[in-house]
């Protein structure tokens, strides 16, 4: 399925949830992994605000793409937000990807020294 890539260049975006691992099967606890890099992937909570309206978003990112630092309330830069719809046995959503979450706060105040 086709995915379509998302401007975040004029919005505003904060950690609403710490980035968690995304599990493949919640009965064995198996993490998902990125099928071309292997990497495990994890799944954040994102508030982006951008035009006065904000909502809530559960991104999947790469681990290698994921600050370690990243906590709620954090800003953050997304890099390659991507948006992709699917259906699966009758069921269908959006699911939204991201090669990368970075912090914006300078280190010493991401660490709590600021």
């Amino acid at each position: 399925m086709p995915s379509f890539k998302i401007d975040l260049s004029s919005a505003v975006v904060f950690v609403a949830t710490a980035p968690v691992p995304k599990l493949k099967n919640k009965a064995t606890g198996e993490i998902a992994v990125d099928k071309e890099t292997g990497a495990d992937l994890f799944t954040v909570g994102l508030l982006i605000s951008d035009e006065g309206e904000g909502n809530l978003y559960q991104v999947t990112v790469p681990k290698t793409g994921v600050d370690a630092s990243l906590s709620p309330g954090m800003p953050v830069a997304v890099t390659g937000l991507k948006a992709r719809d699917w259906d699966i046995d009758g069921r269908h959503g959006i699911s939204f990807r991201a090669v990368a979450v970075t912090s914006l706060m300078p280190v010493a105040a991401a660490n709590g020294r600021g």
